[in-house]
């Protein structure tokens, strides 16, 4: 068996493939990378007059939740209706290649528009007055590059279910709900009661809690408590991409 030929040659080049075409597309790029940046660069430092860096620091724990909902909806979401409606995912479903394969592309390219958006994020951040240890910036990016996760999953469910312009419409909402009732762009405890109480069925609610105790700002909870939350949301999350691709003839 060549090397190109082999389950991981295969799963080579399917995420390659993936990467270079995401990255050519503006319409993933923008909304995927630039946006959660320059909205933290907007309404944390430009705005604000002569801000904190402690509140920086809280602020960017939340954005960086906030870089990995969009390449997750959008390219789980409203990428892979588009592509069944295309026919492209039956075509990958009848061919050798393994199906994990299509989700790990996805998911890899995924992880790298939420790398490179939190890696803006983190040096406007670093540019406002941050100043965070080693271990505390290790373990944020962990925190914001997993964060990934459980809305591929969710966004994968949706892809398998919606066609495109449902998909898109249903990915803008939760984009924008999770960035809101999640207490992403406002810190939960501010928010109302019946906006708070939503957001914590969100895994955006928990991942920017656990997040803002990583940089020592005030949390709700502990982290503890926010991680157990956070895996049963995954769990559930992953059994609706699963049922969604299994139920779902193409």
């Amino acid at each position: 068996m060549t090397a190109l030929a082999s389950p991981i040659g295969v799963w080579n080049r399917e995420c390659i493939a993936e990467l270079k075409r995401s990255w050519r597309l503006p319409q993933f790029i923008l909304p995927s990378v630039i946006t959660p940046a320059a909205f933290f660069g907007l309404f944390t430092l430009a705005i604000a007059k002569s801000p904190q860096p402690g509140a920086v620091a809280a602020m960017l724990a939340g954005y960086g939740v906030f870089a990995a909902i969009g390449p997750a909806l959008f390219g789980f979401g409203a990428g892979v209706a588009m592509e069944r409606e295309q026919g492209l995912i039956e075509l990958k479903r009848v061919s050798p290649m393994p199906a994990g394969a299509y989700v790990a592309a996805k998911l890899s390219a995924a992880i790298t528009a939420t790398a490179a958006a939190v890696a803006l994020i983190y040096a406007l951040g670093i540019l406002g007055g941050v100043r965070l240890n080693a271990a505390q910036w290790m373990h944020l990016a962990i925190v914001h590059l997993a964060s990934t996760v459980p809305f591929a999953l969710i966004g994968f469910g949706i892809g398998m279910r919606m066609g495109g312009k449902g998909a898109v419409a249903m990915a803008n909402a939760l984009f924008l709900g999770s960035a809101v009732l999640g207490g992403l762009w406002i810190p939960s405890a501010l928010l109302p009661g019946w906006m708070r109480g939503i957001g914590e069925v969100l895994p955006s609610y928990h991942l920017g809690q656990i997040a803002r105790g990583i940089v020592s700002a005030d949390m709700i909870g502990t982290t503890a408590g926010h991680l157990l939350i956070l895996s049963g949301i995954t769990a559930v999350s992953a059994a609706w991409a699963w049922t969604g691709w299994r139920r779902s003839p193409a």
